[in-house]
């Protein structure tokens, strides 16, 4: 493995020095990443968890549903540390990564709870800071770039494994850097020094599709609707994904469609309705630059960042995209 000395950044907010310090002293931990994992929590626990485990700490690392990764994460580094949520012990020390709120660890809220120190490393802006430590920056492009600032305060190196997790978390988040800033690619540079396979990891976690999945968003695009008239004469696009249209499809897959509904020119908003159950829906939203969707967002229930969040909403398909284009004219 390649190993690159850490490089801490310029200025580390109190947060991260205060995390520092007690993770320097814990002798376990449990790391919590949120239902329906992503490259960014899966990727920011397995990194903070291999960097805690070489420094001797009993490390656990899990989260609620579904039981198996997305196939994609499944190869990255420290999957081992991997626990199902009901065989969780617990600790003192509890982390929860890219959750923002605790509802998002569903029944390992449990040990979160019972934990003396509960510490929050999170980028999302709707994250009121619900642990006794919390490092929350809406400004991160994503939490792995906070936990490589933990890392950093705990004068850990970073080497391939520890990078790689991190730059799963980096590039999706980003969408592979199309909106990111400065420090995000100040920050891939790092990584990719470190000896991440950058051209490979893209292509496995952004760029792979089951053959059906083609068959699932021709269906997807389908059913999509413009709404001219939205957020104020700025445009929205919406489609459903429903149970039978998602039918072998994994949760990450029909996730991807928002990211092909958004490309609408027409539309400065866009949301997909992903039926989870019979009658309960996911919505996701994303903006392109003038809207903020965090109040939209916390109206239903949700939250996010200003151009990518999301709610559950129950009813009907006819009925809860009634609602939200109602909400939206």
């Amino acid at each position: 493995m390649t190993a690159v000395s850490a490089e801490p950044a310029p200025s580390m907010p109190a947060p991260v020095d205060a995390i520092a310090d007690v993770l320097a002293t814990a002798t376990a931990v449990t790391i919590c990443c949120h239902t329906r994992p992503d490259a960014d929590t899966i990727g920011s626990g397995l990194a903070l968890g291999m960097a805690l485990r070489r420094r001797g700490v009993a490390v656990q690392v899990s989260f609620p549903s579904p039981a198996q990764l997305p196939e994609p994460l499944s190869g990255l580094p420290g999957v081992d540390l991997l626990v199902a949520p009901e065989d969780v012990v617990g600790s003192d020390v509890v982390v929860t990564v890219d959750c923002a709120s605790v509802e998002r660890i569903g029944l390992l809220a449990e040990h979160f709870d019972a934990a003396s120190t509960q510490i929050v490393i999170d980028h999302h802006v709707s994250n009121a800071g619900y642990g006794t430590v919390n490092l929350v920056d809406g400004e991160s492009s994503c939490t792995a770039e906070l936990i490589l600032m933990v890392l950093d305060a705990m004068e850990i190196p970073l080497d391939t494994d520890l990078a790689t997790c991190l730059y799963a978390g980096l590039v999706t988040d980003t969408g592979s850097f199309k909106w990111s800033g400065p420090q995000s690619h100040r920050t891939a540079a790092r990584l990719l020094e470190a000896g991440v396979d950058g051209r490979e990891w893209t292509r496995r976690l952004l760029d792979t599709h089951q053959f059906l999945w083609l068959t699932m968003v021709s269906k997807v695009l389908a059913t999509a609707v413009l709404v001219p008239e939205a957020f104020d004469g700025a445009g929205l696009v919406y489609a459903v994904v429903d149970q039978v249209t998602a039918a072998g499809m994994s949760w990450e897959q029909a996730e991807s469609v928002v990211d092909i509904v958004r490309t609408t020119a027409e539309a400065e908003v866009a949301a997909v309705f992903k039926e989870t159950s019979p009658n309960r829906w996911a919505v996701s939203m994303r903006s392109k630059t003038q809207v903020d969707l965090i109040p939209v967002a916390r109206a239903a229930g949700g939250g996010g960042h200003r151009h990518a969040a999301g709610f559950t909403s129950e009813g009907t398909v006819d009925e809860v995209v009634a609602a939200f284009v109602a909400a939206a004219v």
